[in-house]
């Protein structure tokens, strides 16, 4: 399932910036008579449709600029959306005992982060241990206090 997920996002990332880097159209030939005047560009004189065109040829090529040098910084970047940040390493601030929806970790970097989803008892109580978070697909965070254990689904509060 993962991997068809980041087959499909990747394809479509590199479908957008295969159109992207194609020759740019004018904007009076992709609209129709009616959308020309729909819209009042059709009052526009040449210099203005020029200049119109030009703005948009220029956004256009910057976008696929920007989206293949995303992709070509970093093999894996891109191929799913919201990996781009690394993991965060640091410590809780006090007594961790376990977690469950709710639950509220103050990290030793200031951060504040609230479990979503997932519960666990640890076996005993460990003191400010130390921690990580991992992101996820879709803006999602993984917190981990032993990669042995499982994580718990959390986000940023503060």
């Amino acid at each position: 399932m993962f991997k068809s997920c980041l087959l499909a996002a990747l394809l479509a990332l590199s479908s957008f910036v295969a159109m992207a880097a194609q020759s740019y159209v004018n904007i009076e030939q992709r609209l129709s008579a009616e959308q020309l005047h729909a819209t009042g560009l059709d009052t526009l004189s040449a210099d203005q449709l020029a200049a119109l065109n030009d703005v948009l040829r220029q956004d256009t090529e910057a976008t696929a600029k920007a989206a293949s040098a995303h992709l070509k910084g970093d093999p894996g970047r891109g191929m799913a959306i919201g990996l781009d940040e690394g993991p965060i390493k640091t410590r809780v601030i006090g007594i961790v005992t376990g977690w469950e929806p709710g639950t509220e970790f103050k990290l030793a970097n200031g951060q504040t982060w609230k479990v979503l989803k997932g519960s666990l008892k640890l076996r005993k109580p460990v003191e400010n241990p130390e921690v990580e978070l991992v992101p996820g697909m879709m803006g999602r965070w993984f917190f981990h206090v032993d990669e042995d254990l499982p994580g718990a689904r959390v986000y940023r509060i503060d």
